[in-house]
């Protein structure tokens, strides 16, 4: 029997997906092993793949099988419906931006970020800046473009391509009663913690004894090391697809708890990954609801869970055995001090789950500046410098503390932190539900079972892809539209109240 349109287009947007699952294998690569000096090609590989993929949604052919499939919709089911739609989304932002653009984009984040790690060894911000000013150029063409297709203003289009349908409005009046409480808040914490501060955790353990606890800790959680791998690189990302998951994490002597933490963030992405539909997996109804909503998992796990007692009673005997460590400033009651303490730190990946918000909401105040060409980059890092002092009094030490902390912007990820602290906010509303409906989940997490956790959220989050959207994935979740008021409530209450 001849194929439906709609089956067609299943078919097209299937080698859509084997091609960027590729692509994204090759970015892993950049961040994991790719020498210097083969950029250049990595750059061209890549503009080759992303513009291949461009071709195929921009066809005449996806454009005619689109218009018939919709035309026929009647006898198509929910999850079909849902697959068009997300379809005709991927080509209006396709249509939108010119195939020498894309490739134009691909070579320029390679080399940026290529510079972006020799800059941070040298501390050195006028390595970087160069390469990304070409990023930046190229970025604000592209959020015209797209704006202008899709009626948004530029910095909105940007956004919506990461997080679909947030805008900088929504993100604005989310963030508000964070942003007003921050300041108080934090200093009412050090003031409270003052009174009892943790052991220091003096006794430095061996990187390859950290990565030893993290393969401990992701196997417990039910990562399918027969199809996904850990390795080291100098920022951590969960890279691949479902059946070829990449994490890195970076583990540094003296500092076990980031990298622990650093590693359950990753687990927060590779979780949704691997509970996503799985008959849907290479269309795209069956990838992620976007990058708020796949952060608000690495919130969860990482800030939230990763730094509850419970956890810290299953993870305190494993660091005995592994690493050997003993004496009182082991004990779950020191690292939880320790994991919970508030600090007035320059370094976003050293940051409390309190203070990240300063960081993150810093970084989307520049971002929206520096598309908007309020700051020239030669002048960013003394902006980011002033700003930080001025939000948490903590100045950088340098350039790798200060605006080379991170490499999104390199990468050209304008949009990606508001949507980090959308999905914060995003964290504490799913948390709360949670925590209510699931009354077994400190004693299950203490016992090391995480399939309790894993099954919540696939029914809740994971399970529904792209079928829904952001609000309605929280809603539907949580029975309440997205607000700030859970967050604020999770941390005066873990931070105050106890």
């Amino acid at each position: 029997m001849a194929l439906t349109p709609y089956r067609h287009l299943e078919h097209e947007f299937r080698r859509l997906h084997a091609f960027r699952t590729a692509a994204s294998i090759l970015r892993w690569d950049c961040a994991v092993s790719l020498p210097r000096g083969s950029a250049a090609l990595r750059g061209e590989q890549l503009a080759a793949l992303e513009t291949h993929c461009h071709t195929i949604l921009t066809s005449p052919r996806v454009s005619r099988l689109l218009e018939r499939a919709e035309a026929n919709a009647q006898g198509l089911d929910e999850w079909q419906l849902a697959n068009l739609r997300e379809m005709r989304r991927e080509r209006e932002h396709a249509f939108a931006t010119p195939q020498n653009l894309v490739a134009q984009l691909a070579r320029a984040t390679v080399r940026a970020q290529v510079c972006w790690l020799e800059a941070r060894q040298k501390k050195d911000f006028s390595v970087l800046a160069p390469a990304l000013e070409e990023v930046v150029n190229l970025t604000r063409d592209k959020a015209a473009l797209l704006g202008n297709a899709l009626g948004l203003n530029p910095y909105d289009a940007l956004l919506d391509e990461l997080s679909p349908k947030l805008t900088s409005q929504e993100i604005d009046t989310l963030l508000m009663p964070i942003v007003r409480r921050l300041p108080g808040l934090i200093q009412e914490i050090i003031d409270c913690q003052a009174v009892r501060q943790p052991l220091e955790l003096t006794e430095h353990i061996a990187p390859a004894k950290q990565k030893e606890l993290a393969v401990q800790l992701m196997k417990a959680m039910g990562f399918p090391f027969d199809r996904g791998r850990l390795d080291e690189a100098e920022y951590p990302l969960t890279s691949g697809a479902p059946d070829d998951l990449r994490l890195t994490s970076h583990f540094v002597g003296g500092q076990l708890l980031s990298g622990v933490v650093s590693v359950l963030h990753g687990m927060g992405h590779a979780m949704y990954s691997l509970g996503l539909p799985e008959a849907w997996r290479d269309q795209p109804v069956g990838r992620e609801a976007g990058v708020a909503v796949r952060e608000s998992q690495s919130s969860l796990l990482a800030m939230m869970i990763g730094r509850s007692q419970a956890f810290l009673q299953y993870l305190q005997p494993h660091l005995e055995r592994i690493a050997g460590v003993s004496g009182p400033e082991w004990r779950v009651d020191n690292l939880y001090r320790a994991l919970t303490r508030v600090r007035r730190s320059p370094v976003r990946a050293e940051a409390d789950e309190v203070s990240y918000i300063v960081h993150l909401v810093l970084r989307y105040e520049l971002e929206r500046e520096i598309l908007a060409g309020e700051i020239r980059i030669t002048d960013l890092p003394e902006a980011w410098n002033a700003r930080i002092d001025a939000r948490l009094g903590a100045r950088p030490a340098n350039d790798a503390e200060g605006c080379l902390q991170d490499v999104h912007w390199p990468l050209g990820l304008f949009g990606y932190f508001p949507s980090c602290a959308i999905g914060a906010v995003m964290a504490a509303q799913l948390y709360e539900t949670l925590r209510s409906e699931y009354p077994e989940l400190d004693r299950e997490i203490a016992a090391g079972h995480f399939s309790g956790l894993s099954v919540w959220l696939r029914e809740n989050i994971h399970g529904h892809g792209a079928r829904l959207s952001m609000a309605e994935l929280i809603e539907n979740a949580t029975d309440k539209p997205l607000t700030s008021a859970a967050w604020l409530r999770y941390v005066e209450g873990k931070y105050l109240g106890e």
